[in-house]
């Protein structure tokens, strides 16, 4: 699925007492450098002759505007001083996610004349937004050409994709969890009230009547998905009809996303639907995964909030991937293998490992629609949201891809510095073995998009919070 892009309000900020020159200066250096980075940018040039914020009487006209262009997140640069009740003002008014900044002053004149003073304007507008309440984003005072400043203006415009997204979940759930899968309840009401995290369920009769329907249609999406399911992955270990019916499921949940703008699923994967419709899930699972909709197994309701977010942390330039902790290496004590049945996008198998379709061979009856391959390795992100006794929290962390032993199923064995220590946070909670996980580093970005998100917080493991903190701040690798 296309990806829209994220949009910047950008609205710079001066203070009368400093230099205008230097403030319109300093607003073409910094619009010149965001508009070749991530985000559209949305200006306030209409606003007054100076495109500005400085006046009072022009908030209601750019939060108006703002709000009218659908701005995803706000970035105040101090070009100089900065006047700083006026970004609370309209930050409070606005009401997305909020970033500071202010170019890092040269030596004064000849005359000690100053003509910013831009750091002491950041520390005076943080003070009055906490006042406000609003949380808020910031890049240490630098020049606009350090990296410290795209790694934090790149960080924060997915920051804004991640809190967007969230405020947007709607999920297809297809039954209720398996019966035996207790550690997958939640509180869906409480998810509702709390977060505005819609559900729409539906039946596995729906499923059913809905697969047979296509199979006899035989729409164009259909044979699309057909044909790349026949060209990607080896199925001569299954039969045709079930290869069919794969791609009819594929289809059939996309057809329900589109309809009831959803942007995830989760399926009870076992073992009705194997009873009525013959096969296993888990190849069309990836399939609609690889498209930019996170299906989930085993109803884990936690799990797609989770897949959500991770997706978008990772601007949706690579596929997530919905996995258990399953095993330790058997050499390397710190490695974990991350595994589940076959649901893994194919776009993330390892370069050269054959891709191919099999049976179940856990769960009776054994039916088709597993996948075994091993996906790449490289740096990885896992995510949990979750939470229990109304309390919920984001475990975010970073690891590698590595060398293990073949299994079956979709995989990838996954180090980090101290396993142990990871094992015991896992099974004291108030996580499961359920996470999702993306290729890349991206912790900075789930961890910043937390404090978005009233009644989520934060909970940094490997890197930690003050190692995030510091690669934010510049640090050359975390």
């Amino acid at each position: 699925m296309e990806k829209a892009k994220i949009k910047i309000g950008f609205a710079p900020t001066r203070e009368f007492a400093f230099s205008k020159e230097e403030a319109q200066r300093y607003k073409r250096l910094t619009y010149e450098k965001i508009s070749q980075l991530d985000a559209e940018v949305v200006d306030i040039d209409d606003i007054n002759s100076e495109g500005l914020l400085y006046d009072f009487n022009d908030i209601e006209k750019i939060t108006r505007k703002f709000h009218d262009m659908s701005v995803d997140g706000v970035f105040f640069p101090h070009v100089n001083f900065g006047t700083e009740h006026l970004v609370a003002r309209a930050a409070k008014e606005i009401k997305k996610p909020v970033l500071i900044w202010g170019p890092r002053d040269e030596a004064p004149l000849e005359n000690g004349y100053r003509s910013r003073d831009s750091q002491c304007g950041l520390f005076a507008t943080g003070k009055v937004l906490r006042r406000f309440n609003i949380p808020f984003t910031y890049i240490v005072n630098s020049r606009v050409d350090d990296i410290v400043f795209e790694r934090g203006y790149r960080n924060f415009t997915a920051v804004c994709s991640v809190v967007n997204a969230f405020k947007k979940i709607r999920i297809l759930q297809i039954a209720p969890r398996p019966s035996d899968f207790w550690s997958v309840i939640c509180n869906e009401g409480e998810l509702l009230e709390k977060f505005g995290i819609q559900t729409f369920p539906i039946t596995l009769q729906d499923i059913a009547s809905g697969v047979l329907r296509i199979l006899k249609e035989k729409t164009k999406e259909y044979k699309t998905s057909l044909e790349y399911l026949l060209s990607a992955i080896d199925c001569t270990s299954i039969s045709r009809e079930s290869a069919e019916k794969i791609a009819a499921l594929k289809t059939l949940m996309m057809e329900y996303c589109q309809r009831e703008k959803c942007n995830a699923v989760i399926i009870q994967c076992w073992t009705a639907l194997q009873e009525t419709l013959g096969i296993m899930p888990c190849i069309s699972n990836g399939l609609l995964t690889e498209e930019g909709i996170p299906v989930i197994c085993e109803s884990d309701l936690h799990g797609a909030i989770s897949s959500v977010m991770i997706q978008e942390a990772a601007m949706s330039k690579t596929p997530v991937f919905f996995t258990d902790l399953t095993n330790r290496h058997p050499n390397n004590d710190n490695a974990e293998l991350l595994w589940h049945c076959g649901n893994f996008p194919v776009s993330l198998a390892k370069e050269g490992v054959k891709m191919k379709a099999s049976s179940h061979l856990y769960i009776p009856p054994y039916c088709d629609g597993t996948g075994e391959w091993e996906i790449k390795g490289g740096d990885i992100t896992i995510c949990r949201f979750d939470g229990d006794h109304g309390e919920y929290s984001m475990l975010i962390a970073e690891g590698r891809g590595v060398e293990g032993p073949k299994t079956i199923g979709t995989y990838v064995w996954f180090e980090v510095k101290d396993w142990p220590k990871w094992e015991e946070k896992i099974v004291t909670g108030p996580y499961i073995h359920h996470c999702a996980g993306v290729h890349g580093k991206v912790a900075p970005v789930l961890y910043e998009a937390c404090k978005y998100i009233p009644g989520l917080k934060a909970d940094p493991f490997e890197p930690t919070e003050e190692e995030i903190r510091k690669w934010l701040r510049g640090a050359d690798n975390i």
